[in-house]
């Protein structure tokens, strides 16, 4: 039986989060099912792509990860299956898919919704419960859909960088307010060519080498290291460096409006390399 995923920016403060499972387990009652989160911010991709990217690995191959985030988008908004890296991924066509997966999927088919005179989110539920049910391990994905000659495409938010520098963009803030930022390592450390950095966060607060974790710094001062997804991350341990640090992530509308007045949100996050010659650029 597979094991499947679900995330979605439905929250779950009401019953639909519930719902979607029952939904599923009346497909068959023996599927195990996993939250991600339901706590995606409404209509932010860069979060949700955050979340499945960094939370799919951590399941075993064969799995399905259930993506419902903005499925209205469009009138008209078809549903991708794609097989990728041994697992199976339901998602809108809505540009999430590209942002989720690090390269071209093995398999990507289009589904055929629910013939219904309003789509809704159950229907959607339905349909990619039927698909998992009609998927079995020598049953290729076209079998379930119809080929996609082009997805749609988002401008992901990338890091921009140069021969001494990297700048990326903070793409979530965790419950404790830890700021995760979209520099793999890989970025960093390809970049980086063994040379000393500084990583600039806001006009006066610099950081000059990574921590594996938390305790590596005292109560109190802030760190940076790769998180298990792979991403920079800015902390205070036992504080929080979001709130200190007045840095705020691209996409997020919950800041209040007085606050925002009071002074200054930085959403970047720029790291400097030492140059050949001992000096950095600016």
């Amino acid at each position: 039986m597979p094991i499947i995923t679900l995330t979605s920016d439905i929250g779950q403060k009401d019953y639909l989060a519930g719902a979607i499972k029952g939904r599923l387990w009346q497909k068959n009652s023996h599927w195990q099912i996993a939250d991600l989160s339901h706590q995606v911010s409404p209509f932010n991709y860069n979060e949700a792509a955050y979340f499945v990217r960094s939370g799919y690995p951590h399941f075993p191959v064969g799995s399905w990860h259930v993506v419902l985030v903005n499925l209205f988008d469009k009138a008209q908004l078809g549903c991708l299956l794609a097989s990728y890296r041994g697992h199976y991924f339901a998602c809108p066509d809505n540009g999430l898919l590209p942002m989720i997966l690090d390269g071209v999927p093995d398999e990507l088919v289009r589904l055929p919704m629910l013939e219904t005179q309003v789509p809704h989110l159950m229907s959607w539920v339905d349909a990619i419960g039927n698909a998992i049910v009609g998927q079995r391990a020598d049953t290729s994905l076209q079998q379930l859909g119809t080929p996609v000659p082009q997805w749609v495409e988002k401008n992901s938010l990338r890091p921009r960088s140069g021969e001494d520098w990297i700048e990326g963009n903070i793409i979530y803030i965790d419950r404790f307010e830890n700021v995760v930022t979209n520099i793999s390592r890989h970025d960093f450390e390809t970049v980086r060519k063994g040379r000393p950095f500084t990583i600039h966060f806001k006009s006066d607060d610099r950081i000059q080498k990574l921590a594996e974790h938390y305790g590596m710094v005292a109560e109190g001062d802030k760190l940076a290291y790769f998180n298990t997804g792979g991403l920079l991350e800015i902390a205070v341990n036992k504080g929080n460096a979001a709130g200190l640090f007045g840095l705020q992530a691209v996409g997020d509308e919950a800041v209040n409006e007085q606050l925002m007045k009071a002074r200054m949100f930085y959403r970047t996050v720029k790291i400097l390399f030492q140059q050949t010659d001992g000096q950095q650029t600016g």
